[in-house]
């Protein structure tokens, strides 16, 4: 006897939502026989059900009525696709302690209240799915949970946000202002309105805490990741790192070292011939470290209608397979309590751009600021500077240079304290990026 169509709860019906349905009805046959079962969205909620929608979903079936979901007994799984911490908190959290799985692409949610989704999760004997969450349609939270368990993860790097990608790949390319790259993906989709969340590195942050949290078993939050967003990076740097062998990308990346937990969103320039170099545009890339696996890298659509459908369908999938089995399996695993490494202890390579007096003397008054901090010098490259090529905040008169300084590996606090020496010196006229170098062994 075939078992009868599981019911499914839809929370909202955006982009996603309706990537969701789009999916679900072209490959429903393939996907209910895979399931051994059928799969019905019953109720989709939306603000506004008066509102013309495409085809997928017959209009009885839109409801503005969350009662009309979370309160029917007859449906077993709720997927969430509304976003935001808002209202999508309240109604994962009373669907899950009422029994019901639920599915769900909200990476705020599940780094920020991580904790509390499990705990309910646990109170209704529910499951929770969440691949879409990190990384669209990549297959990369599935993978650490279940293929990658029995590893000891040391590190997760990655692209982890399709618009600094976006961005850093037309600046690199075609050698556009972060201003005008940003337009773009602002026309192409990739970027919202208020980008903020994405040039200050907040969405990687997230993202990273969520894969932080299942590669070393512990709980990790937003706020304990170092963010250092792309704002400050200018056509100079990328043309500059191109002559070194660099290509920029907003990294995040987290290292569990002597028990301790690292983690860090910011720009950093790759080794051309890496594989993380070549992810252009909107892809993201994630690369995981373990001591059986050795080396392995995730690649694929970060974001998207589709591709995030395709990491929603794969959930769902498996939530109406386990449903009266009991559970998946996948609960939380976070039962460690691991301290977080303070930036400040963390040892990285530097590029630091700085306009400075062009006289005798200035770049021994600039290596005497490093060495009173123990920083040591790799290499130095100055070019002349033109009147229009001021930093932000540069005032002064006279000729000007620009100076390209390469660290050796140095703790981070000691490169602070080198650079808050450097804006005292009054040959020093402007402090301009910052970058770190990828670790050697990524």
């Amino acid at each position: 006897m075939v078992p009868s169509a599981v019911r499914v709860g839809l929370l909202g019906l955006g982009t996603v939502g309706q990537g969701v349905v789009q999916v679900l009805e072209r490959n429903r046959a393939d996907i209910e026989r895979k399931v051994g079962r059928g799969i019905e969205i019953v109720r989709a909620l939306v603000r506004d059900p008066s509102k013309p929608r495409p085809e997928g979903l017959p209009a009885e079936r839109i409801t503005g009525n969350v009662e009309e979901i979370l309160g029917d007994p007859e449906v077993r799984i709720v997927v969430e696709v509304m976003g935001g911490t808002g209202p999508a908190r309240e109604y994962i959290l009373r669907a899950l302690r009422s029994g019901k799985s639920v599915v769900t692409a909200n990476k705020d949610i599940m780094a920020e209240h991580g904790a509390e989704v499990w705990a309910a999760a646990a109170a209704g004997g529910a499951d929770v799915f969440f691949e879409a969450s990190v990384g669209g349609g990549i297959p990369i939270v599935r993978a650490m949970k279940q293929s990658l368990a029995g590893n000891c993860v040391r590190r997760v790097a990655g692209i982890l946000n399709g618009t600094t990608n976006y961005i850093l790949t037309r600046m690199s390319r075609e050698g556009l202002s972060l201003a005008a790259a940003l337009a773009e993906a602002q026309a192409q989709g990739y970027a919202e309105a208020d980008p903020s969340a994405d040039l200050d590195g907040l969405d990687a942050a997230r993202k990273l805490c969520i894969l932080s949290s299942i590669a070393y078993s512990t709980r990790c939050r937003p706020a304990e990741v170092f963010r250092q967003g792309i704002r400050d990076i200018g056509p100079a740097d990328i043309a500059y790192g191109a002559r070194m062998g660099w290509i920029c990308k907003l990294l995040g990346i987290s290292e569990l070292r002597k028990g301790a937990v690292s983690m860090r969103v910011h720009p950093a320039f790759v080794r051309r011939e890496h594989p993380l170099a070549a992810v252009s545009d909107a892809f993201n890339a994630i690369y995981i470290q373990g001591d059986a696996i050795g080396e392995a890298m995730f690649y694929g659509r970060g974001a998207g209608s589709l591709p995030t459908a395709s990491a929603i369908l794969g959930d769902l999938m498996d939530a109406a397979r386990f449903i009266d089995r009991g559970g998946s399996g996948t609960a939380c695993t976070c039962f460690h309590q691991r301290p977080v490494e303070d930036i400040g202890a963390v040892i990285s390579r530097f590029y630091i751009r700085l306009h400075v007096d062009d006289r005798v003397g200035v770049l021994a008054q600039i290596a005497d600021a490093f060495g009173r901090c123990d920083v040591s010098i790799l290499s130095v490259l100055q070019s002349p500077l033109s009147p229009g090529e001021a930093l932000t905040g540069e005032s002064g008169e006279g000729e000007r240079a620009e100076l390209i300084v390469v660290t050796h590996e140095v703790r981070e606090d000691s490169l602070e304290r080198a650079i808050a020496g450097l804006r005292r010196l009054a040959s020093v006229r402007g402090v301009g990026a910052v970058i770190r170098l990828a670790p050697e062994d990524l």
